[in-house]
């Protein structure tokens, strides 16, 4: 059984730093591209990052750039998104989902070609 488990989410002051955390169960995850997407309040769900499957390419959204870092331990069943110098413009709920690429070393930016997601973590950037 597939699954993905977020957590690391919370409070944090603007400039401050969350480590958001996407255990994973019931599969390869060296084999899949990974994403992480976020929905705020009444806007709809974006993609902030994703990792490829075999090479580990990446790809962040412009508003995240030489902010955020995404990475994954695939001895670990776990990616992570390393999130710095957080902005209130942050502050959603962040979804981490996983892909089996039909072509390998490819970042998947939609969030409809996803099979599988987790249930999401609140993310507050607030003073």
């Amino acid at each position: 059984q597939v699954q993905l488990v977020e957590s690391g989410g919370g409070l944090v002051q603007p400039g401050g730093s969350l480590k958001l955390s996407c255990a994973t169960s019931g599969f390869a995850l060296d084999y899949y591209s990974i994403g992480w997407f976020r929905q705020a309040p009444g806007k709809e769900r974006e993609v902030v990052s994703c990792i490829s499957s075999g090479d580990d390419s990446t790809y962040y959204v412009d508003s995240v750039k030489g902010r955020f870092t995404i990475s994954k331990d695939n001895a670990k069943n776990t990616a992570y998104l390393q999130m710095n110098s957080l902005e209130p413009e942050d502050t959603a709920v962040y979804y981490c989902a996983a892909l089996y690429p039909p072509t390998p070393f490819v970042c998947y930016i939609k969030d409809f070609k996803y099979e599988y997601w987790g249930q999401g973590t609140q993310v507050t950037v607030s003073s």
